[in-house]
């Protein structure tokens, strides 16, 4: 294991960045013994086809076949355990202060990976409702569209850090 920067053994950011980079269409799953928001941060930062899950979640073939599929798909995964976590952090961001109870709602689902037709279910709205708050959502929190960035991650890493 290569160091970080910290001085702390790199056990994923730099394959993870290596992967995106040579091969940038490429799904990326972290599976780590524990929570570790910094390394969670930045994997997640890096774009669509992300995930990151503790080794001790991962007990149902199933379940875990269905979070390769929405990371092959685009998708982004992350462990309710480091959701957790960042919510423990107290931490609070304006933008964030803007957004109505649902909208909350749907961008704490986007946090934990689920699809436009998972948030619906989930929430039984239908899948347009959902992207009507979505649209909402990444306008409130003044998220331009650019080539470079995948707006509703950012929104997710905005969410996640502000816990």
């Amino acid at each position: 294991m290569h160091p970080d920067a910290s001085g702390a053994p790199d056990r994923g950011r730099r394959p993870a960045r290596s992967i995106r980079e040579e091969f940038p269409g490429t799904g990326i799953l972290l599976l780590s013994a524990h929570a570790e928001v910094e390394q969670a941060m930045e994997l997640l930062a890096t774009g669509q086809g992300v995930g990151y899950l503790l080794k001790s979640r991962v007990t149902d073939v199933a379940e875990f076949a269905e979070t390769i599929r929405r990371l092959a798909q685009g998708g982004s995964v992350i462990d309710p355990a480091l959701i957790q976590e960042l919510l423990a952090t107290g931490r609070r961001d304006d933008s964030l202060q803007q957004l109505t109870e649902r909208e909350r709602q749907v961008l704490a689902l986007m946090a934990e990976g689920r699809s436009n037709a998972g948030i619906a279910h989930r929430l039984w709205i239908t899948e347009g409702t959902v992207e009507k708050h979505i649209r909402s959502i990444l306008s409130r929190m003044q998220l331009p569209e650019t080539e470079d960035d995948h707006r509703r991650v950012l929104a997710v890493l905005t969410y996640l850090e502000s816990r």
